[in-house]
Parts: C-alpha cells; sequence; structure tokens
C-alpha cells in the first residue's frame, strides 16, 4: 500500500519557477531515500534528483544542476522539488519515486509545462 501523490504542476513561462510535493504513504519514509524523475511522451523515464534518508546528501542530474534543489520533509512525509530557470525542454510529467524493499513504487505524476 506505498502511495505518492504528486502534485505543483503546471504552465510556466520559460525561466519561471514551480514547486513540486510529493505526499507517501505506506511505509516508513524516513528510512529511504527519495528520487524525482520526469518522462516526455516517446522518451525513456529519467532519474532528476536524489535526496537520502536523512536529506544530508543530494545528487542531481547534470541538466537540472544549478536549477532544482530537491528537499524532504520526514516528519510531515513530503518530498519537494523546487524548480528555478525553467527551459522548454523541462516539460515533462515529474514522478516521485522510493524502493522499499527493492521494489519501485510510483505516484501518478504531475505535468509541468514550459511554453512562452
Amino acid at each position: 500500500q506505498v502511495q505518492f501523490v504528486e502534485s505543483g504542476g503546471g504552465l510556466v513561462q520559460p525561466g519561471g519557477s514551480l514547486r513540486l510535493s510529493c505526499e507517501a504513504s505506506g511505509f516508513t519514509f524516513s528510512s529511504y531515500p527519495i528520487r524525482w524523475y520526469r518522462q516526455s511522451p516517446g522518451k525513456e523515464r529519467e532519474l532528476v534528483a536524489t535526496i537520502s534518508f536523512a536529506g544530508n546528501n543530494k545528487d542531481y542530474a547534470d541538466f537540472v544542476k544549478g536549477r532544482f534543489t530537491i528537499v524532504r520533509d520526514n516528519i510531515r512525509n513530503i518530498a519537494y522539488l523546487w524548480m528555478n530557470d525553467l527551459r522548454p525542454e523541462d516539460t515533462a510529467v515529474y514522478f516521485c519515486n522510493a524502493r522499499p524493499g527493492g521494489r519501485d513504487y510510483w505516484g501518478q505524476g504531475t505535468q509541468v509545462t514550459v511554453s512562452s
């Protein structure tokens, strides 16, 4: 019964900002890394950012370094992705993910569209 609910997506102009949220339940949230992925039509899902279980370590894909920040709140079981200086190529459905017991779990995703 692991569940993720993503929200916060929308339509923004290039250079704009968004904050995505991922509400998690059904597992011990604070014991696992959380990841944000994105997927565009016809393309494979790609890893955007990872945060360690305590939030002390963070990794970012090269194409978002310096623009995106991943954050987690282990009290409220929420992970965030702050996105700045958005570009058209950031347009995708964004998903959060964890792997309790070695199995991947995904949310429904939230659409981000960057267009002028």
